[in-house]
C-alpha cells in the first residue's frame, strides 16, 4: 500500500483519462494532483514536490519530452520519478524520454491494474536508492545467481559460461529488474558513454546472453522500439 502522504501528479490534457486515473489511483490510497497541460504540470511539480509523476507524451504547448527534460534538469524537481504514457506509435519519442531521465513507460491504453503495478515498482525503487544492494557482490533473481566477485552464473545450480559483456549486462538488467533501458543506456551502464558500440551489437549480445541462460533467458523481454529489461515479477509455470 502507499505510504501515507504519497501524492501522484498526473499530466494529461485529456479529461476523461486524468479522472479515471484519479478514480483509480484515489482507491489505492494516492493524493492525485491533475494537471491539463505541461505548464501547468511543470508548475504543479516545483510547488507540490510528488512521489511520482505520470506524463502524457502528446501535450499541447510544451509536450511531454520538453515536461520532462525541464523536470530533471530542475534540482527542485530532478529527484521525482516519472512515468511516460505514449499512444502506440512513439517509441522514438519514447526512447528519448527514458534517456533524458524518465523512469519507466506505458502504452495506452493501459489498465488501472498494469498501471498501479508500474507505480509501485518505480517507488520502490526510489526507496531503494543507496542502499547496499549496489555493493551486493552476489544476488540472485528468477533462479539466476550471480556472483561478481567470481564472475559466475548459475542458473537452477548449472554454471554459465557467459562473456565479459554477456555477463555485465546480465548484472545491470538484474540488479534493475524492472526498469527499461534503451540499447545505449545499456551501452553506457556497461561500456561508458564514450565506447564506440553501436545498437545492433546491444541486440547480439542479448541473443547470446538469452542462449546461454536457456529457459531462463525469458526474463529478459524485448520492449519495442524501446530496448530491454529484466523482468521484475516471476513467470508462472505452465
Amino acid at each position: 500500500m502507499p505510504q501515507l502522504g504519497e501524492t501522484v501528479l498526473i499530466i494529461d490534457d485529456e479529461q476523461n483519462i486524468r479522472e479515471l486515473l484519479e478514480y483509480n489511483l484515489e482507491k489505492e490510497g494516492y493524493s492525485v494532483i491533475p494537471a491539463a497541460s505541461g505548464e501547468e504540470g511543470l508548475d504543479l511539480a516545483r510547488r507540490n514536490h510528488p512521489a511520482l509523476i505520470i506524463l502524457d507524451l502528446m501535450l499541447p504547448g510544451i509536450d511531454g519530452i520538453d515536461v520532462c527534460r525541464r523536470l530533471k534538469k530542475d534540482p527542485r524537481t530532478a529527484d521525482i520519478p516519472i512515468i511516460m504514457a505514449s499512444a502506440k506509435g512513439e517509441d522514438a519519442d519514447i526512447v528519448v524520454g527514458l534517456e533524458i531521465g524518465a523512469d519507466d513507460y506505458i502504452t495506452k491504453p493501459f489498465s488501472p491494474r498494469v498501471l498501479g503495478a508500474r507505480i509501485r515498482a518505480v517507488l520502490r525503487r526510489k526507496d531503494q536508492k543507496g542502499l547496499p544492494r549496489e555493493n551486493e557482490s552476489s544476488f540472485s533473481i528468477h533462479g539466476i545467481s550471480v556472483d561478481t566477485k567470481r564472475h559466475q552464473v548459475h542458473c537452477g545450480g548449472d554454471n554459465v559460461n557467459l562473456s565479459v559483456t554477456e555477463f555485465s549486462i546480465l548484472e545491470f538488467l538484474a540488479r534493475n529488474a524492472g526498469w527499461v533501458f534503451s540499447r545505449n543506456q545499456i551501452i553506457g551502464a556497461v561500456k561508458g558513454d564514450s565506447y564506440p558500440v553501436t545498437e545492433r551489437a546491444v541486440d547480439v549480445q542479448i541473443l547470446g546472453l538469452r542462449k546461454k541462460l536457456g529457459d531462463y533467458g525469458r526474463y529478459i523481454e524485448t520492449i519495442r522500439g524501446v530496448g530491454y529489461r529484466m523482468r521484475e515479477e516471476s513467470i508462472p509455470s505452465s
